[in-house]
């Protein structure tokens, strides 16, 4: 095929996650030292990218997260259901004290010049308590699944949950599935699971089990330990930076056939020129550019990787697959909350050029 993956080309489930399900406080433009009131958005790397490809494109994803029996899990439980997605959870009783709980996520949309500001409240957090042997993997694969998906916000909430994601990773494997993993590095959440030198111990271990790695530059530096570009990138959406670093991964990670990211100028807040790049199988594409107006920025590169994926798992060329990956992660940002409200049809349409008159 043109990405070098084997995708089984049947199964049970297209696509199958492996991650936290949290929930996203947003107060909007309003800081949360003045808010009021806030929305409520079920959200998760992992879970993001199975909502979009249920939701948006139609496909057959699940999810294998952990559970906890009380109201907010209640309240998730029913947004994954909604979005789509097949559950499978490893259940926790709350105490109805201190948890264990659903993380929590606290994020207001900033404005202008005012930039986003995200914290957590991941305190005894179910996901963090996931090990290895908590799920059935040949269960879960027994119909067959063509495409399994990780990250790293997953990997660096406790000494266990890396173990579980590659004992999830080996049975896709041995299910014939393409595996991907979404770097995703957050320096506050290594900070706390062991630091930079865990982070890229516990990241290559991995790796090793992945085809498709999403992440940019710095992602591939702080995550895999690759060192940084020789040549500077002269703006944020040069891909100069991001194209020196792939032989090195390759020589590090040589069964890694595609490497993608997103490209993004942040003139303000709500104003960004946006782009993507991927590395296919020996191959650099790049994206064309858009303008963005920005509604709520969350999410938008988990819509990127689940075009992206949606492009590989239908055949599309990865030209196309890129561009599917590029305007469904653009239409992302112009709808509040972490997953998708977009169609197939809406990006398909974006991605051939498409515009913002009205549709009558």
């Amino acid at each position: 095929m043109d990405f070098g993956l084997n995708i089984p080309h049947e199964g049970a489930f297209d696509f199958v996650s492996l991650g936290a399900l949290v929930h996203r406080l947003d107060p909007g433009i309003i800081p949360f030292r003045k808010a009021s009131q806030c929305h409520i958005h079920v959200s998760g790397g992992e879970f993001n990218v199975a909502a979009n490809l249920a939701d948006c494109f139609r496909l057959r994803a699940g999810i294998v997260s952990a559970m906890v029996n009380y109201p907010i899990g209640d309240l998730i439980a029913e947004r994954v259901r909604a979005m789509g997605v097949k559950p499978f959870y490893k259940h926790f009783e709350h105490n109805g004290v201190n948890g264990p709980n659903m993380a929590t996520v606290y994020s207001d949309r900033g404005y202008g010049v005012r930039a986003p500001v995200v914290f957590y409240n991941r305190s005894n957090e179910a996901a963090a308590l996931l090990r290895p042997g908590d799920f059935d993997w040949n269960a879960i694969f027994a119909g067959g699944v063509r495409w399994f998906h990780s990250g790293g916000i997953f990997a660096a909430l406790s000494e266990t949950t890396a173990e579980v994601i590659i004992e999830g990773m080996q049975a896709a494997k041995s299910a014939g599935a393409v595996v991907s993993f979404d770097l995703n590095f957050r320096e506050k959440l290594w900070k706390i699971s062991g630091g930079q030198d865990r982070a890229t111990e516990v990241i290559g271990r991995i790796v090793k089990h992945v085809d498709v790695i999403v992440g940019n530059e710095e992602d591939l530096q702080k995550g895999l330990g690759i060192p940084g570009p020789e040549v500077a990138a002269k703006s944020k959406l040069d891909p100069t930076a991001f194209f020196g670093m792939i032989d090195r991964v390759a020589e590090k990670h040589p069964q890694v056939k595609v490497v993608a990211t997103t490209l993004r100028e942040v003139h303000s807040t709500n104003h960004h020129t946006w782009s993507a790049v991927a590395w296919i199988d020996g191959k650099n594409h790049v994206a064309p550019t858009c303008e963005l107006h920005i509604l709520d920025r969350v999410g938008g590169g988990d819509g990127f990787a689940s075009g992206l994926f949606y492009g590989a798992l239908t055949g599309e060329s990865p030209e196309e697959s890129l561009k599917l990956g590029w305007a469904h992660g653009a239409l992302l940002t112009t709808f509040p909350g972490d997953t998708t409200m977009a169609t197939a049809e809406q990006v398909r349409a974006f991605a051939k050029g498409g515009s913002a008159r009205i549709q009558r």
